[in-house]
């Protein structure tokens, strides 16, 4: 009702419109969610293997956990791209790349990474993923000036990832 009455305003008065993007330099910025993002593909691969060795019979229950899995595994895949893409384009500058001249080498694995774990079920594709995001992690924190450790996620697959040594 609300919009209507505000689409029959807009059309008398011509607002102009705001335009806004969601990259405010807040300065929070954080490659954890990239690490559990692919941590996810990893877990959603084992699920996929388990389903696929436990199911005799491709009925619907197996097809229903089949495409949610998938479906889990291509979102986070692409959340873990879309978040080391965000701190590349808008926190990493020049110094950073002079101090770590490997840095956008390792943006662009990531990425073919990211697109290979959504193409395919490889768990070694998806270690690799989760690892070169751990590297991109060590990298971030040292452009910060904050230690780092490697410690098991506390939850399956538990795998290593990079976190800060506060």
């Amino acid at each position: 009702m609300i919009y209507k009455l505000l689409e029959k305003f807009d059309q008398h008065l011509a607002f102009d419109t705001a335009k806004a993007h969601c990259d405010i330099p807040c300065g929070i910025y954080d490659p954890i969610t990239a690490q559990i993002n692919a941590l996810t593909v990893v877990r959603m691969i084992d699920l996929i293997t388990h389903l696929e060795n436990t199911h005799k019979e491709h009925d619907a229950d197996f097809m229903n956990s089949m495409s949610r899995y998938v479906a889990v595994k291509e979102e986070h895949a692409e959340k873990a791209k879309h978040e080391i893409r965000v701190i590349w384009g808008d926190y990493i500058k020049a110094p950073h790349v002079e101090k770590h001249p490997e840095i956008p080498e390792l943006v662009h694995k990531i990425m073919q990474l990211g697109s290979k774990s959504r193409q395919t079920v490889d768990r070694d594709t998806a270690l690799q993923f989760v690892e070169a995001i751990n590297q991109f992690a060590e990298i971030f924190w040292d452009t910060k000036g904050i230690a780092i450790k490697r410690a098991k996620a506390p939850y399956p697959p538990a795998l290593e990832l990079v976190y800060p040594n506060l």
